[in-house]
């Protein structure tokens, strides 16, 4: 008589999805008068609500788009056999092309303008999708190069984009940080839209419907390039490469509250990274069976109920200074990363761990486009956020090829690494509150 071994796949509770949606419309429903989003407000005459509620539109399709080949990227490439050791190469090459190439994106965004960057974007995804269906083959590498080119755009020209045109209509800074928090928001809604749409249309019949994701992506992106194209207009840029270097090198350069802004986006980024690539493989570290899918939602939701608090701690009754939520913020978010990396923990004190870190994402993200807008001028912002970057992507590259390739850094060591980067980024943003309080200071009285 043979043993039958029923095995359990652990699914996080269903109280929690409807935990975080209730706190996230209780957060945005009780918001204050005063600290109430100003996109949803209905006055006739503000051409700036206008060019808000279309620019939140197309950045979400921008957003369902990355998340589609986010979320089903990886799922694609074991459909066609390709293996976990055969995927560590196209993702090093893509990491390689983001670090010498994307970095200097954001200053070519500058100088020609950033809706360009943007078409850029949609052709990079429509490109890769086309190539997808015509060949019916996955174009690891192709895709690969193109997607990392196209994610390195998303990271920065949108919001500069954003930024530049709210300047051009006249609007005061304040006017921003509804936006940001809502950028955050939408993000992080659109890529839960993406794996809903995803799964959808991949439905039971695997072999039948693998090519609908490209069709998808396909569709959306042509509904966008037309909006974008058609119904946003942008001045032309009048700097030349030359005035650009000296207003970048007197802005960016020789300004060490720069330096200290770049290196904590620096630190986030490669946080962020490492989660992606390593949430997976450290949740299932115990060979049980695990149902990602259902997990993966949480974490966004996460980052939306996060992004909910902005206003609330910044713009509202609590009013908190914005450097030293920042810090403790980043104390946080290394704490979760240490835990991790320390020692292995049971599957749902895990996810609440990774729970909690979204949620500061949630926090820190739209603080450090906030935090840019008082120390970047706009006409090098791009170059900044792009150049930024550079030292997450050199060192997950390294970290990347030592232990995917040679097999000689373990998960736990590139997740300790965030921690210290976490740790030290909080460092920066102490030192940057002490610098910037003068400057704090007078952004308050305008």
């Amino acid at each position: 008589m043979g043993v039958v071994i029923e095995t359990e796949v652990w699914e996080p509770n269903k109280a929690l999805y409807i935990f975080i949606f209730i706190c996230c419309f209780f957060s945005i429903l009780c918001l204050p008068n005063k600290t109430a989003p100003n996109v949803f407000d209905h006055a006739p005459s503000s051409s700036l609500l206008r060019f808000q509620r279309t620019f939140l539109l197309f950045y979400s399709l921008s957003s369902v788009i990355e998340g589609l080949w986010a979320v089903f990227g990886e799922y694609e490439w074991a459909y066609y056999g390709v293996s976990k050791v055969q995927m560590v190469m196209p993702l090093c090459v893509g990491y390689g092309v983001s670090l010498f190439i994307g970095s200097f994106l954001g200053m070519l965004s500058d100088l020609i303008g950033h809706k360009k960057l943007c078409l850029l974007f949609y052709m990079l995804h429509l490109f890769v999708g086309i190539w997808k269906r015509i060949t019916a083959d996955p174009a690891i590498w192709l895709a690969s190069i193109c997607l990392s080119l196209a994610s390195s755009i998303f990271s920065f020209s949108f919001e500069t984009w954003m930024v530049v045109e709210n300047d051009k209509l006249g609007q005061r800074q304040d006017t921003l940080n509804d936006i940001f928090w809502l950028m955050t928001f939408a993000e992080s809604a659109s890529f839960i839209c993406s794996q809903v749409l995803g799964n959808w249309l991949i439905d039971s019949n695997v072999n039948k419907n693998i090519a609908s994701i490209c069709n998808a992506a396909i569709v959306i992106t042509v509904i966008a390039i037309t909006y974008v194209t058609r119904g946003w207009k942008e001045a032309p840029q009048a700097a030349s490469f030359k005035d650009y270097r000296i207003l970048f090198y007197r802005n960016v350069i020789s300004d060490k509250r720069i330096w200290l802004l770049s290196w904590v986006q620096a630190c986030v980024h490669f946080s962020v990274a490492a989660f992606w690539i390593l949430w997976a493989p450290t949740i299932v570290a115990d060979g049980r069976d695990v149902s990602l899918g259902l997990i993966y939602p949480c974490f966004l939701g996460a980052r939306m109920l996060g992004s909910t608090g902005f206003p609330w701690l910044f713009n509202g009754p609590l009013s908190i200074r914005m450097e030293e939520c920042l810090v403790y913020l980043l104390i946080v978010m290394g704490l979760v990363f240490s835990m991790v990396a320390y020692d292995y923990q049971e599957i749902g004190v895990l996810v609440m761990l990774f729970i909690l870190f979204h949620a500061c994402i949630g926090l820190v993200l739209p603080s450090l486009a906030r935090l840019r807008s008082m120390y970047v001028p706009n006409e090098v912002r791009g170059g900044m956020m792009s150049l930024s970057l550079v030292p997450a992507n050199a060192i997950f590259l390294f970290l990347l090829l030592q232990g995917g390739y040679y097999k000689s850094i373990w998960n736990s060591t590139i997740i300790a690494f965030a921690a210290l980067g976490l740790f030290s980024a909080a460092c920066c943003m102490h030192i940057l509150k002490k610098w910037g309080k003068q400057l704090h200071q007078n952004r308050r009285n305008l």
